[in-house]
C-alpha cells in the first residue's frame, strides 16, 4: 500500500511523508503525515499547551550567543530531501561557521511538534505551512514564523493524462485526506466550484487511481508522482502553488519567546538554513549522506528525484526568493495566507493578527540568492 506524503499539514503536528520500503514495489514508499483524524484539534491543543506554559513548563531557555551554543530544530517527519539544507547546514558546518552546535530532531507520525517546543525539547520546529501556523496560533499558542523554505507549497492533485488543468476536474470524483477540509479544499471548492459531493476519502494507496481513469487525488509532489511512475502510469500533475494557492511551506517557526530572548542564535540559525539549503540543492550528497543515517529506509533514488522535483518546479528557488533570497517571507504573501484563511472561514480574524504571526526581522538581511 502506498500512503501519502500529506494532506495539508494543519495546526498540529506534521503531515509529511515518511519513506517506507515496499516490499513488493522494490521501491521507497512514504507514509501520510497524521491529519485531523488522528490528531485532537488545533484550538483543543493549543489551549492545553498554553496551560502548560503557565503552568511552568520548561521553556528555551533564553541565553547569549557563544561559540558552540546548542540549538535543536525538529523535522515534522523523519528526514528525507524536503529537509536537505538543513542537513547540509550540519554536514558541511555551516551552522558551526555562525557558532552553533545543531541538532536536528526527526518528527515522526506519534509526534506532536508543537508540545515538544512548548514543553522546550526544541529551540524551533518546521511547520508545514504558513497556515498551520496561524491557525496554530489562533487557538492560544504563542508561535511564530521566522523563515519558508519552500516558497511553493509542494501540494498537488495527481489525475489521468487525459486531463490538462484543475478546471477539468470538476463533477470528477476526487480522493482527499481529511485534513484538507483545514486547506487546500476549501480554496478548491471556492476558485474551481468543486463540490463535496465529488470529493470522496483518500486512503492513502495509490490503488483506486489505478483502477479507474475518472478518479484524480490528492498528492504531494515528490511522493505520489513517484510511486505511480513507478507503477508504470502516465499521470497529470497539478501543482496548487502553480494555480494561485497561496501557502508558503516547510517554515521554520518558533516560540514566541525564543524569537525574543535569543535573537542572536536566532539569526545565526536562519543564516545558516539559508546557506545550507543554496548548498544543498547545488550539491545534496554531504546532506543526503546524514538523511539516510538518520533514516536508513530512505533510498537513493528517491532523494535523486525529490531533489530534482523541488529544482523543476522551483519550490525553494521561485518567485520572491529569485530576488529577495531563500526563505523570504513578503508581507504580501503573508497577508494573502492569512485572508485566505478569513474568507474560508478558517480562523476567526478577531482571535489572530496577522502582523504577530510572523516576523521577518531575521530573514530580510540574509539574501541568499538561489
Amino acid at each position: 500500500m502506498l500512503a501519502s506524503r500529506r494532506t495539508f499539514a494543519h495546526p498540529l503536528p506534521m503531515f509529511p511523508t515518511t519513506p517506507i520500503h515496499h516490499p513488493d514495489k522494490g521501491c521507497t514508499m512514504k507514509l501520510d503525515r497524521p491529519t485531523a483524524r488522528h490528531l485532537p484539534a488545533a484550538a483543543a491543543f493549543a489551549r492545553r499547551a498554553a496551560l502548560v506554559l503557565l503552568a511552568g513548563a520548561a521553556l528555551v531557555a533564553a541565553r547569549p550567543a557563544r561559540a558552540d551554543e546548542p540549538f535543536v530544530y525538529l523535522t515534522n517527519w523523519f528526514a528525507e530531501a524536503e529537509h536537505g539544507g538543513f542537513y547540509q547546514a550540519v554536514a558541511t558546518g555551516i551552522y558551526k561557521k555562525y557558532g552553533l552546535d545543531v541538532t536536528i530532531k526527526m518528527g515522526g507520525p506519534q509526534v506532536n511538534v508543537f508540545q515538544l517546543m512548548a514543553a522546550g525539547q526544541a529551540d524551533c520546529i518546521m511547520g508545514s505551512s504558513d497556515l498551520q501556523i496561524i491557525q496554530t496560533r489562533e487557538g492560544g499558542l504563542p508561535v511564530t514564523t521566522v523563515a519558508a523554505i519552500f516558497q511553493k507549497d509542494p501540494q498537488v492533485i495527481i489525475a489521468h493524462d487525459d486531463v490538462k488543468t484543475l478546471a477539468d476536474l470538476k463533477g470528477k470524483t476526487i480522493l482527499i485526506g481529511g485534513g484538507a477540509n483545514r486547506g487546500y479544499w476549501p480554496w478548491l471548492k471556492a476558485k474551481y466550484g468543486f463540490t463535496d459531493e465529488q470529493s470522496r476519502p483518500y486512503t492513502f494507496n495509490i490503488q483506486p487511481f489505478m483502477a479507474d481513469r475518472n478518479i484524480a487525488q490528492q498528492g504531494y509532489l515528490t511522493s505520489e508522482p513517484y510511486a505511480i511512475q513507478k507503477a508504470g502510469a502516465k499521470a497529470t500533475v497539478l501543482l496548487l502553488a502553480d494555480n494561485g494557492y497561496p501557502s508558503y511551506a516547510t517554515t521554520i517557526s518558533c516560540m514566541d519567546k525564543t524569537v525574543k530572548e535569543r535573537a542572536k542564535a536566532m539569526a545565526a540559525f536562519v543564516r545558516g538554513s539559508i546557506e545550507g539549503w543554496k548548498s544543498y540543492l547545488d550539491n545534496p550528497a554531504p546532506g543526503n549522506a546524514l538523511i539516510k543515517r538518520d533514516n536508513p529506509n530512505m533510498t537513493d533514488d528517491q532523494l535523486a528525484y525529490s531533489v530534482a522535483k523541488l529544482k523543476e518546479y522551483g519550490i525553494v528557488s521561485s518567485g520572491d526568493a529569485g530576488r529577495l533570497g531563500i526563505g523570504v517571507i513578503t508581507d504580501a504573501r503573508a497577508k494573502a495566507s492569512y485572508d485566505f484563511l478569513v474568507s474560508t472561514k478558517l480562523i476567526d480574524p478577531s482571535k489572530v493578527e496577522l502582523s504577530k504571526t510572523y516576523t521577518t526581522e531575521f530573514i530580510k538581511d540574509v539574501k541568499v540568492l538561489p
